[in-house]
């Protein structure tokens, strides 16, 4: 079992376009099927699996291309450690005072610990100035917890 890292910023805006984060529906809309639904399917089809938008689900950062992986970790402490560092160089950034506060970032990162530890995925996100966004992941990786048929992405 390893991690990867994966470090997302850019306009709020084109975070929201969730139809480019989510995995195309297996079977392409039915024959007949409006124009702008056929030609939604494929844009997402062909840039699903290429774009560096995070997915909602987390686990589907394997399938994205290995260039967008920041870092790589057998240990999951080493993994919570590249989260503290990412935090703390956007925490300048954050829009709220909440978000920056650093006994709560000091949290996210240990509990990060544990669940990466534990085999899972962590996905933080925090607003920046406006109108940015930062997506922070790290995806446990062979096999993945949640989706275990996604291969590696390194090899």
């Amino acid at each position: 079992m390893h991690h990867h890292a994966y470090l997302w910023t850019g306009p709020k805006a084109r975070f929201d376009d969730e139809a480019l984060r989510r995995p195309p529906h297996p079977d392409p809309p039915p024959a007949g099927s409006r124009p702008e639904l056929i030609e939604r399917y494929r844009l997402v089809a062909a840039e699903f699996r290429t774009s560096d938008l995070p997915p909602l689900e987390t686990a589907y950062w394997l399938v994205k291309p290995p260039s967008l992986v920041r870092g790589t970790w057998h240990e999951a402490k080493e993994a919570a450690a590249w989260l503290g560092e990412r935090l703390a160089e956007y925490t300048p950034r954050f829009t709220t005072e909440s978000d920056r506060d650093t006994a709560r970032l000091a949290r996210l990162v240990d509990a990060a610990a544990q669940r990466l530890g534990a085999g899972g995925d962590v996905s933080y996100g925090h607003y920046l100035e406006r109108p940015s966004y930062l997506a922070l992941a790290v995806v446990t990786c062979s096999p993945n917890r949640a989706v275990p048929e996604l291969t590696c992405p390194c090899g």
